[in-house]
């Protein structure tokens, strides 16, 4: 007897729930090892969610039963690309982490000058003015001096 007509149970909903909050938590640490970790409960969260939005059944191939009693592959072949992909991105999020802590000995993200800015106004409670526009591409500070560029180009110009 097949389960062809029932949807997805509490639990399953819940254990949904519960690895994508997880992860997005772990997300949002300073470590990389935990945004490791939490890359892989959200993918898995993910996976799960998808595979719960096919219909249930018997196994999708052609000539084993009824068309109306067989499983969605097409859930069935997203969740697979999706592992593929969350195994890729982990991979890659072990490559960084691992490279941070033999250049540094730990692996959490530093602040840059940028992040630091912001926490000095927002102590302040005064809002940025770097970035208003208009200023022009001559008076922007943000803008890259184009000098030693120019430099460079002129003299690989003047070489014969």
């Amino acid at each position: 007897m097949t389960n062809a007509g029932v949807g997805p149970t509490l639990v399953l909903v819940i254990a949904v729930g519960a690895l994508v909050a997880a992860g997005v938590t772990l997300l949002l640490e300073r470590s990389l090892t935990r945004i490791l970790l939490g890359v892989i409960l959200v993918g898995n969260g993910v996976n799960l969610l998808i595979l719960l939005g096919g219909r249930s059944g018997g196994p999708p191939l052609s000539g084993t039963g009824p068309t109306g009693q067989m499983s969605d592959a097409l859930a069935q072949a997203m969740v697979l690309t999706a592992v593929v992909i969350t195994f890729g991105l982990t991979a890659f999020l072990l490559a960084v982490a691992y490279r941070s802590w033999y250049l540094s000995g730990d692996d959490e993200v530093q602040d840059d000058l940028e992040d630091r800015q912001i926490v000095r106004l927002a102590e302040r409670n005064e809002v940025s003015t770097a970035d208003l526009g208009g200023e022009g591409p001559n008076n922007d500070p943000e803008q890259v001096d184009p000098g030693p560029a120019l430099r460079r180009l002129r003299r690989r110009e003047e070489q014969p």
